[in-house]
């Protein structure tokens, strides 16, 4: 059975493949920009991601679209968008569909 957690992670998840990388033009789960969603209790939701580089112009934007998709999720209450660069991210993190086009 199913937990409503792992129901609103997976929610989160496909709301978050609408948030398209400006530079590389695809959404950014499939690039292996995701790197965690943590539903807790309540709705408290922290997303662990990453950009293409450490100093990307977009980063800021890409945060907040992060956000703003999580939020409009269903038994979300609160969003916490974390960015990390360990690992840094590659082209080895795309979807294998993705990757062969890069």
């Amino acid at each position: 059975m199913i937990s409503r957690r792992m129901e609103i992670e997976a929610d989160i998840r496909a709301a978050l493949r609408k948030v398209i990388d400006p530079e590389l033009g695809h959404n950014i789960v499939d690039l292996g920009m995701i790197y965690d969603v943590d539903v807790g209790e309540n709705g408290v939701v922290v997303v662990l991601m990453t950009t293409t580089a450490r100093f990307c112009p977009a980063s800021a934007f890409l945060q907040n679209a992060v956000a703003d998709a999580t939020l409009a999720v269903e038994g979300v209450e609160k969003v916490s968008v974390d960015l990390t660069y360990d690992p840094p991210w590659s082209p080895d993190m795309m979807v294998p569909e993705l990757a062969v086009r890069f």
